[in-house]
């Protein structure tokens, strides 16, 4: 499928998925910039953080104040993640606009992660969407587990594509369908899409793909050949899922903005001033992590 005059949507989630496993402690000062960075190039949604137990992920336990403190470009999302309702609590105080939820195709990933079955999350997630509903938040639905479980094996297509109809019907408008492992192919890829084809309209689905494999990029185009037109990624490919071992980081933002504009599909992100965010990413955390390690230019450094 050829590339001209397309458009696809990159979601930013490093803020948030990106930096939640992270052990390095990541100043507010610097998360703020950080966002407000990814925004200033052009990604129209950027996850800013999560409202989640500051025992749980001490990392992001400073979401209210870095909500709060970002300023917002006009046009661009700032969605956050909210697992239960004192996470909506404080989303509607801090103002938020735009929440996630989640929930996984594996009974034993979701108990690993939350502690509940397929069918416990989502009751424990309804009144949240009831209320983000009321109050004219649009609401995005993760799905864990889409491709491969560390735990059960594979996943079938047909179950990724139930626990997706029942987000919808639970009011989501967007289905992100996760490769929390990275063990995705793309073949699997075009198979599992043409799948939720079958139930999901594809401009509700977004891919959120891990690069455990070397295959991430791959697959993007494998869902965009397949007809998705949203994926999410992390700058600099940060990441990953401590109920996941082995998984890697996110696809990188800016492997993925390169490989759609080189192809001719439109991301409207400047390229140049995403590669600039990343000297922020070395230096607030990898050059902490990795001590001493040399780091090279990434692509389309000026």
């Amino acid at each position: 499928m050829s590339g001209a005059g397309r458009r696809v949507t990159v979601v930013e989630v490093g803020p948030r998925d990106g930096l939640q496993n992270e052990t390095v402690e990541v100043a507010s000062d610097a998360k703020v910039a950080f966002i407000e960075a990814l925004a200033a190039a052009g990604l129209p949604v950027v996850e800013a953080t999560a409202f989640v137990s500051p025992k749980a992920i001490p990392q992001l336990a400073d979401g209210d104040e870095v909500f709060r403190r970002i300023r917002k470009l006009p046009g661009v999302r700032y969605p956050v993640l909210v697992p239960n309702e004192k996470g909506m609590d404080r989303a509607e105080a801090a103002g938020v606009r735009e929440i996630a939820v989640f929930t996984a195709a594996s009974e034993t990933f979701n108990r690993k992660n939350i502690n509940a079955s397929i069918d416990e999350s989502f009751a424990r997630f309804a009144p949240v969407v009831a209320r983000a509903t009321r109050g004219g938040m649009r609401v995005r639905g993760y799905v864990s587990c889409g491709f491969g479980c560390p735990y059960e094996g594979p996943v079938t297509p047909a179950a990724v594509a139930r626990v997706a109809v029942r987000l919808l019907e639970a009011g989501c408008r967007e289905i992100s369908l996760g490769d929390t492992i990275g063990v995705g192919h793309p073949a699997q890829v075009r198979a599992l899409v043409r799948a939720i084809a079958g139930e999901v309209s594809l401009d509700r689905v977004a891919l959120h793909l891990h690069d455990t494999y070397g295959r991430a990029v791959a697959n993007v185009w494998a869902g965009y050949e397949a007809g998705v037109r949203t994926f999410d990624a992390s700058l600099g490919g940060l990441g990953g899922c401590p109920y996941a071992p082995g998984a890697s980081g996110n696809v990188a933002t800016e492997d993925v903005v390169d490989l759609f504009e080189r192809a001719g599909v439109r991301t409207g992100v400047d390229l140049v001033a995403l590669v600039r965010a990343t000297a922020w990413l070395e230096d607030e955390v990898l050059k902490r992590r990795l001590p001493g390690r040399v780091f090279r230019a990434r692509k389309g450094q000026a």
